[in-house]
């Protein structure tokens, strides 16, 4: 089996998010949603409740597995999970100058590649920090997130 790790905070999960995971799901047999919690950021929404909007607009594909992912190396992890590779979307030349030290830097680790998948050209201008900014002004997000997400969104 070919399984990859898509790593993220997904804080909101976005379309952009989601049309990543689905691509990805095209090229490995499995692809394990590992959701982060970085110390750095506020987040909106908590871990548990991350994990379970991403599994509930997954649920009718078998091959996404969501789960926490662990503290330590990403690069630690995908081995510990047996991953090939991580996938990370891509939505402009910043977000690939951010991506690529980390992914050489993982693959000069345990040899873990990294495959790049650019960003829905219609989703380019979405990101989580966007989607919670406007949701808190109290913007309509309806075209930039799942439906699960925005009920989690209003019910906040």
């Amino acid at each position: 089996m070919r399984r990859a790790i898509c790593p993220g905070s997904f804080d909101p999960l976005h379309l952009g998010h989601c049309a990543v995971i689905r691509r990805a799901t095209l090229l490995f047999d499995e692809v394990v949603v590992a959701v982060s919690t970085n110390p750095n950021k506020t987040h909106r929404f908590s871990e548990a409740q991350r994990i379970e909007l991403v599994r509930e607009v997954f649920a009718d594909d078998p091959a996404v597995v969501v789960e926490p992912l662990e503290s330590g190396l990403i690069a630690d992890y995908a081995e510990r999970r047996g991953a090939v590779a991580l996938v990370k979307g891509l939505r402009n030349g910043a977000d690939y100058d951010y991506e690529l030290p980390m992914a050489t830097m993982n693959r000069s680790l345990t040899g873990v590649e990294t495959v790049f998948l650019p960003g829905e050209p219609s989703l380019l201008h979405v990101s989580s920090s966007l989607v919670m900014e406007v949701a808190a002004l109290g913007g309509d997000v309806t075209s930039f997130v799942p439906p699960e997400v925005l009920r989690a969104l209003e019910d906040e």
